[in-house]
């Protein structure tokens, strides 16, 4: 897709975040907007400023974990808008606990959103995507789509999904000679809200002797990397030149080099790596 000028795109997640500032970019170079996000009020507030470059934003409240809901939402952009070219399945949230002890509603919840939210946007806005005879298909995976780390399996478990997922499907879409192609964004810390609105099993507290609100701040700390918006560009960019697989960020292009240069034995960094991190805090508590 050369140009997003007078194109139509859908983006979930979009109250704030990458969602928000993917929709700013777009609605500045003249795309027309169609919103969703469960957070209502910031939702608005994002279509307000997108407004103001002279684009027609639409709204819609939406869990993207409903399939029919975003069966719906799919059809109700087309009605609204004409056609529909580009579906940012962006929308994502965090959950912080260890696989053993982990509530399967707690897992549940989070692959409805993260993955099943991701097929369902796909397969809604495929058909339309085709008929706008230039579409393209932009997934959220992650840099934890490419490396795992203890805590965070469940989101692992999701990434790792939409990565495969969305690779599998660029490559059926060219097998196929479709109108559509499709991008993986593999993000690394972003300056977003995910980590503060993010789950932390109580089990953790336990675990790490830190309370939740203290986990959050650290993890906060840690993927305040890459602003949402020179994350937005970069994924932007990576679609206009029909990029499988972007990047974002210095973090992601560096980790994803030690993935593929140590194989499985990355897993041995991470883990001395996590045990320098929590030794000041270990020696503290056995000096108390």
């Amino acid at each position: 897709m050369k140009s997003f000028k007078n194109k139509v795109a859908a983006i979930t997640g979009a109250a704030s975040g990458m969602g928000r500032t993917l929709a700013l970019e777009l609605a500045r170079r003249g795309c027309h907007l169609a919103l969703s996000d469960v957070n209502e009020t910031e939702l608005v507030k994002t279509a307000e400023m997108a407004g103001k470059f002279g684009v027609r934003v639409t709204v819609q409240k939406l869990d993207v974990a409903k399939r029919e809901a975003v069966y719906d939402w799919a059809e109700q952009v087309v009605r609204d808008h004409g056609k529909v070219n580009l579906i940012f399945n962006n929308a994502g949230v965090a959950l912080t606990t260890t696989l053993e002890h982990v509530k399967i509603s707690d897992f549940e919840w989070i692959m409805g959103i993260n993955f099943w939210g991701v097929v369902y946007g796909t397969q809604a806005f495929l058909p339309h995507l085709k008929a706008s005879g230039d579409g393209h298909i932009i997934n959220t995976s992650s840099l934890f789509g490419l490396m795992a780390v203890p805590t965070q399996g469940t989101y692992n478990a999701t990434k790792f999904a939409v990565r495969g997922y969305t690779e599998a499907l660029r490559m059926e879409l060219e097998m196929e000679g479709a109108p559509v192609s499709a991008t993986c964004v593999h993000p690394g810390g972003i300056a977003t809200n995910i980590a503060m609105a993010g789950k932390v099993d109580p089990i953790m507290e336990k675990l790490t002797g830190t309370t939740e609100e203290q986990q959050k701040r650290r993890a906060n700390k840690l993927i305040n990397v890459t602003t949402a918006e020179s994350a937005a560009l970069q994924i932007l960019a990576a679609v206009e030149k029909n990029e499988r697989r972007v990047l974002v960020g210095n973090d992601a292009k560096m980790l994803d080099k030690v993935v593929r240069i140590c194989g499985s034995a990355y897993q041995v960094l991470v883990m001395r790596q996590l045990r320098k991190m929590n030794k000041p805090r270990q020696g503290a508590r056995s000096a108390a």
